[in-house]
């Protein structure tokens, strides 16, 4: 994993132009975080690459940018992610003729592109990010993993790009403006997930499943992978075996690392699977890191999203695989802090965090970094396999975003933060309503599909392909701040693609969530976790937290000057701070941290916000 960014100039002479190198130092030095390890820079006469890198596989060998000598130029790749393949291709492309430098998956990628052009992607089994300067032809190739693990964004400029990991890479250089416009904050204050959005204007991410081509005469975007619709033949004992045995093999693909490696145990059905599977396939005990909040487990108040604490059924997974694990807990002090809100804020890059869980990530990651470089995680696998309460209890079957009519009071109503003006004026009514009707215009119909198994194919396809870019960008940010590689082994194309086609009827043919996941991963999980009940990432239950929310909102008040208070209404945040602490609910809590989050960010950033 590494942080990757440049500038390509065709009007210009870069390895002369007047502080060219200032600037690519700049925009490379604000991925230090990403790339702890290694730092590099790459010049051409109209193009100059910037990495920051974390040593994960071939220490000593997989040095960037790497650059590969042709008898008509070179090519020079700067690369973040992980080609879980590499060994394969490896070994297909020295039949082909190519020599190795080294054992990294870096220069599997370079000579990958040297052999099939920007047609490498379709060969790539990984999560990355990643750009490649032709110098043949003076172009410049962006490209990103199917799924979107992996973040990556360009900005055009008059006469070629700038790219990077992440916004403030972009944002470093003095011809990125720090706007946002109506458009911007639209997804802000109610996200869709619409594709192309950033946030900040003329900030465009490449799409998951996307190459972009950079060259004089333009930008042109190509997909090469997107959710295809197609019939699936296997049986109820086929497809659960099939799924067992792609999980399994994504599982050991993913383990392969010259580092220390370890697993994100919640004790839920999906982190549990992966700790399993991991443990079979290690020789020594595999490391597992719990978040949890002091008193948690034995003040525990079910609720409608969390009916169990963590902690016994992550014991009985500990117990099971017999591993080496680690509980980080974490008290509401540490989970105000506004110096680890304003890392946190710094690390996404927009103030849509999703409060004590976004913080208690961050806090974790860090730990686990002590020790650790590379961990597993079961993030999406409510995704591909219909885990959320939503899929099952009438949400799925309302027209709209199912998260949406799920969480319809979270952050609106008496609940909300915004000024009324502003809400007005962005019509976020039909913002919504015109990206649920463009998501679903993209889902591949199946003939002869019933009607009820035609809608969860629509709400499966909107969470695969709106929906988990949420938590994928989290997870990359929250844990490449603190230089920590997580891998996601639910996300894999074939496991996504397989999944995705099998009946609903199939996903839930033991009447619970998330059915071929359950069994296909049995032998693995104790009994306890076999028949839990879903429970989302958890969440401090502590009213300390609220009522340490509402003192730093309380002092956000007392500035009435405030930039922040362009898009929060004063009166509404007042009535936040005055509530009971003990009787502030999920929606309140959501409001105090968009609060907090708006305020550093305006701090942080010194946005210029532009009406429409």
């Amino acid at each position: 994993m590494c942080g990757i960014t440049g500038w390509v100039s065709h009007d210009s002479d870069l390895t002369t132009r007047p502080g060219a190198g200032d600037v690519l130092a700049g925009m490379t030095a604000t991925m230090a975080c990403r790339g702890p390890d290694d730092s590099g820079t790459w010049w051409h006469p109209n193009a100059a690459l910037g990495h920051r890198r974390l040593a994960v596989i071939d220490l000593p060998g997989g040095r960037q940018p790497m650059v590969l000598p042709t008898p008509r130029g070179d090519l020079c790749l700067v690369y973040s992610g992980e080609t879980y393949n590499h060994a394969e291709l490896r070994a297909e492309l020295t039949a082909l003729g190519h020599t190795w430098r080294t054992a990294s998956d870096t220069e599997v990628v370079l000579h990958g592109y040297l052999e099939w052009g920007e047609r490498v992607v379709e060969h790539l089994n990984g999560m990355y990010a990643f750009a490649v300067w032709d110098s043949r032809d003076r172009t410049l190739l962006l490209a990103r993993d199917r799924m979107g693990v992996k973040p990556l964004y360009y900005r055009p400029t008059p006469d070629g790009v700038l790219f990077g990991s992440e916004p403030k890479a972009v944002l470093a250089h003095p011809l990125a403006e720090r706007a946002v416009d109506d458009d911007g904050l639209r997804e802000l204050l109610l996200p869709t997930q619409r594709p192309g959005w950033s946030l900040w204007k003329d900030l465009v991410p490449v799409e998951p499943g996307t190459t972009v081509t950079v060259s004089r005469s333009g930008i042109r975007a190509r997909a090469y992978w997107s959710l295809r619709t197609t019939p699936h033949a296997d049986d109820r004992d086929t497809t659960v075996a099939t799924v067992r045995e792609l999980l399994t093999d994504t599982v050991r693909r993913q383990l392969v690392a010259d580092v220390p490696r370890c697993v994100l145990l919640s004790g839920g059905l999906d982190s549990s699977a992966i700790t399993g599977l991991a443990a079979a396939e290690l020789s020594e005990p595999v490391r597992t890191f719990s978040v949890d909040f002091p008193g948690q487990e034995e003040n525990f108040a079910p609720d409608d999203l969390r009916p169990t604490p963590d902690a016994p059924y992550v014991r009985d997974v500990a117990a099971l695989v017999g591993s080496d694990h680690h509980d980080v807990l974490l008290d509401p002090a540490r989970l105000t802090d506004p110096d680890t809100r304003r890392a946190v804020l710094t690390a996404r890059d927009v103030p849509m965090g999703s409060g004590d869980t976004d913080v208690s990530l961050y806090l974790l990651f860090k730990a686990i970094r002590e020790g650790s470089t590379v961990a597993l995680s079961g993030e999406s696998a409510d995704e591909v396999f219909g885990g959320y309460r939503w899929f099952h209890d009438g949400s799925a079957e309302v027209d709209g975003f199912p998260w949406m009519v799920a969480f319809r009071d979270l952050g609106s109503g008496a609940a909300s933060p915004y000024r009324e003006d502003l809400v007005r004026r962005l019509d976020l009514g039909s913002h919504v309503r015109d990206q649920y009707r463009a998501a679903v215009a993209q889902v591949e119909p199946l003939e002869g599909e019933s009607a009820r198994e035609a809608r969860m194919r629509v709400v499966c396809h909107l969470h695969l392909t709106r929906f988990v870019r949420m938590l994928l960008d989290r997870k990359d940010r929250m844990s490449m701040a603190v230089g920590l590689e997580v891998r996601v082994p639910f996300c894999d194309h074939r496991l996504v693609e397989y999944a995705y086609n099998a009946p609903w009827a199939l996903k839930t043919f033991d009447g619970r969530e998330k059915s071929l996941l359950r069994h296909a991963t049995a032998h693995v999980l104790p009994a306890s976790v076999r028949d839990r009940v879903k429970s989302p990432y958890p969440s401090t239950q502590d009213p300390g937290y609220a009522a340490a929310l509402q003192r730093q909102v309380a002092q956000v008040l007392a500035e009435p000057g405030h930039p922040v208070f362009d898009l929060v209404d004063r009166e509404r945040a007042r009535a936040l701070v005055g509530a009971d602490p003990a009787r502030v609910g999920q929606a309140q809590r959501f409001a105090l941290d968009r609060v907090l989050d708006l305020y550093h960010w305006f701090d942080l950033y010194r946005p210029r916000l532009l009406a429409s």
